[in-house]
């Protein structure tokens, strides 16, 4: 990089040994995951289309896309959730009490 009244000019050129920046490797991951869960949603469309909404292909592309969303959900926070903890009865994470 040099610099010069105020301006700066980067290399246009990345050094291939370097590794990955991290964001540019979350955007990656982010990218496969978005065409994942795209996938299955459209693919439930599709079904909801063909009014094959019960049987064992539903339930199939059902499962397929919590799994594709839990799989994105995830790398958004790096932690994985569980929203609804009160409506099995298990305690909230961090409290000892149900939520009521």
């Amino acid at each position: 990089m040099s610099c010069g009244e105020g301006q700066c000019v980067y290399p246009l050129t990345h050094n291939m040994r370097d590794p990955m920046p991290a964001t540019d490797d979350f955007r990656f991951n982010a990218h496969h995951l978005l065409l994942d869960l795209d996938a299955a949603t459209n693919h439930l469309m599709m079904l909801v289309v063909a009014h094959e909404v019960t049987g064992h292909r539903w339930d199939e592309a059902v499962s397929r896309h919590k799994q594709a969303y839990a799989a994105w959900a995830s790398i958004l926070t790096g932690i994985s959730t569980d929203p609804l903890p009160a409506l099995d009865g298990r305690p909230v994470e961090g409290n000892s009490s149900t939520a009521k």
